[in-house]
Formats: structure tokens, C-alpha cells, sequence
């Protein structure tokens, strides 16, 4: 599963904050295989997964072979209707994920959706509203840096002040196309909503959090698509500078240019420096040297460090999350920050100069 990008899904340590059967969620619209990572990461928590629905009864199917005992419900409206279901878990079509986001809220249940949770400014003013007046939850599947080992590890790092204070992050997250396993909407504009949209809200997210920043500027933006010919709508390329409201910048590069002899979907880095040092995270690869990935790098006062974290972490957030839905709390990841880091990728793609 390493060489595929769209169905990656980390398994982690068991780690349950619940008993069994206390906190029950739901599964629905499995358009993104991203939707088995959310739901691997939930269970291992200890989240009780009751139901799945698609109107697909394929994807149903497959989805059943990986959580047994999950049941295939007949509807949607099942589901929203199930007063034990706390929390539905979706990877719908990008443009389709902030509508959902707000019947589900609507219902009385808290959302969980892969990213990019908008393709619109307009869905996510309306995602904020029903948040705000209903008091549930839009979380966000955020995943290269909340269900990856490294990313957390430098996040505990940076905690401890082991570099400072952070003034610039640098994010690189090539992708593999693999082209003919994608489904139709990926190469459709309005539906994906281009790159820096899609998969440049992971790495406007890790700036804030990595910085500490609630707010940012897009300086400048631009798309392209260079080798991707056959799609047009399918922007290839895409990068983007910010400057963050406490005066820490970040430059990030997404693509869709990953090759194919690399043996993993992308050789995804992020380097952040601080005043009193620097990390550098090679996510899935160490390329040449080693196949193993979550390998984290630092410098700072005292030396230099390697520390391989595979296996020795463990992804915090889903624990944190199941309890923040109990106790109407925001450890695991404020509610304003979810929207913020989606807003700013909207403004970046918005903004973007197409090269040509």
C-alpha cells in the first residue's frame, strides 16, 4: 500500500480511551480510501464502528472485509436517524464533503471528513454557521500530520522547545498520479478543487500548527499542469508562500510528479526551523538509504540527532478527538483551526497564477 497514495491507511497501536460499545460512529460516502485510515485510527482509540453506508454496494462490500461486524445500512437517513451513532466518519467527493458536513451536524452528530473539507468559501461559511449553532463538530482528517509517526514526534519536539521558536516551515508533498486508478472526479476541477485546494490543505495545516499560528497571509500562489496533458483540468503543480500572523513564513510544493521508481506514493519532507535549530521529517521514504519511513532529523544546541519513530509513537489525535466528542472539549484539534487551515487553501487556490 505504500506505492498508493489514494488508499494508504497507517494502522497504529491500539490505544483506547473508550470501552467497548461507548462511543459508537458511523461510516459513509467511501469515495476516498482515505476513509480506512479514519476509521483504523478511530477503532484502535476504541470508537465502535455500528454502521457503513454507499450507494455503492461494491465499496460496501470491501469495506466490510476490513472492520467485521460493521453493518451495511440502507440508507443515509438511517444512519443520521440512529441516536447511538455520536459521530460519522466520511471521505465523500471533495465538493461534496461541506454539504454532508452540515446535514450531519444538522442530525445531531458530530463530522469527521477527509481532507480537503471545502472546495468552496461559500460551504464553509455555511459549515462554520451550523457548527456554531448546532455546538458539533467539523474535524478534519488532516492525515500527513495527524497519522503520520515523524510529523507527531516533531510536534512533541518543537513542544519541548528543543529548536526554539519556529520561523519557517517547508513543506514537500510530491504525489504518485497512477492515473488509471483514479475515479472520474479526481480530474475534474470543480469537483477536487485543485491542488493547492486538495492536498496543499495538509501542509497550510502543518504550518499553523507546527508555528503556532491562528492566522496567515497567502503571499503568493501558483498552479500548473505540466505532464498531465490527457486531464486538463487536473493542475500537476502547485506551490504557495505564507506569512504567518506572528511573523513565521512557510513555502510549500505539492505535485503529482512522484516517480514511478521511488517505491513509495511520495517522498514527502517538511523542514522547520527555529532560532535555536532545526528538524528536517522524511515521511515515507529515507530515498536511497532507506525504505522505511518516519525518520526525523535535528539540530540544535546540544547536537545532532536521528531518531526513527516507526511503531514508537502512536497517533494521539484519535483518542483526543473520541474524548473531545464526549467532553465538549478541543484537545485534539481546535474547531477554528480546522476552518482556518481550509479557508487559507481556498484563498491560495483562489489566488493561484496558473504557469503555463
Amino acid at each position: 500500500m505504500k506505492n498508493d497514495g489514494m488508499n494508504y491507511a497507517p494502522k497504529g497501536k491500539v490505544n483506547r480511551v473508550v470501552a467497548e460499545g461507548e462511543f459508537i460512529i458511523a461510516a459513509i460516502s467511501l469515495d476516498h480510501g482515505h476513509i480506512y485510515g479514519m476509521c483504523n485510527g478511530l477503532t484502535e482509540a476504541g470508537a465502535t464502528l455500528k454502521w457503513v453506508y454507499d450507494p455503492d454496494p461494491a465499496k460496501v462490500e470491501k469495506f466490510i472485509e476490513s472492520f467485521p461486524g460493521v453493518k451495511a445500512a440502507e440508507s443515509q437517513e438511517q444512519i443520521l436517524q440512529d441516536e447511538e451513532v455520536k459521530l460519522i466518519a466520511a471521505a465523500a467527493i471533495p465538493s461534496e464533503r461541506g454539504p454532508l458536513g452540515v446535514r450531519v451536524m444538522e442530525s445531531g452528530k458530530d463530522y469527521f471528513t477527509d481532507k480537503t473539507p471545502f472546495t468552496t468559501m461559500g460551504q464553509l461559511e455555511a459549515a462554520k454557521e451550523t457548527a456554531q449553532r448546532t455546538g458539533k463538530k467539523y474535524m478534519v482528517y488532516y492525515s500527513e500530520r495527524l497519522h503520520v509517526e515523524s510529523a507527531v514526534y516533531a510536534g512533541q519536539l518543537i513542544e519541548q522547545g528543543a529548536i526554539g521558536r519556529v520561523l519557517q516551515v517547508s513543506n514537500f508533498a510530491p504525489h504518485l498520479l497512477n492515473a488509471p486508478s483514479r475515479p472520474e472526479w479526481f480530474f475534474q476541477k470543480e469537483k477536487y478543487g485543485g491542488i493547492l485546494c486538495d492536498i496543499g490543505s495538509h501542509q497550510i495545516e502543518q504550518f499553523l500548527y507546527f508555528s503556532g499560528n491562528t492566522d496567515a497571509e497567502v503571499v503568493r500562489s501558483q498552479v500548473a499542469n505540466y505532464a498531465a496533458k490527457d486531464y486538463p483540468e487536473l493542475e500537476d503543480f502547485g506551490d504557495a508562500m505564507l506569512v504567518g500572523a506572528n511573523g513565521a513564513t512557510q513555502y510549500f510544493r505539492v505535485d503529482w510528479l512522484t516517480p514511478d521508481g521511488l517505491g513509495v506514493w511520495g517522498d514527502g519532507r517538511t523542514f522547520i526551523l527555529g532560532t535555536d535549530g532545526y528538524i528536517e521529517i522524511r515521511k515515507y521514504i529515507d530515498i536511497a538509504r532507506d525504505a522505511e519511513g518516519d525518520q526525523v532529523y535535528l539540530s540544535n544546541k546540544e547536537g545532532t540527532y536521528h531518531y526513527s519513530v516507526k511503531g514508537q509513537v502512536g497517533f494521539p489525535f484519535f483518542g483526543e478527538l473520541i474524548l473531545d466528542c464526549i467532553n465538549r472539549t478541543e484537545n485534539a484539534m481546535t474547531q477554528e483551526h480546522a476552518f482556518k487551515a481550509a479557508e487559507l487553501c481556498l484563498i491560495a487556490q483562489e489566488k493561484a497564477v496558473r504557469l503555463e
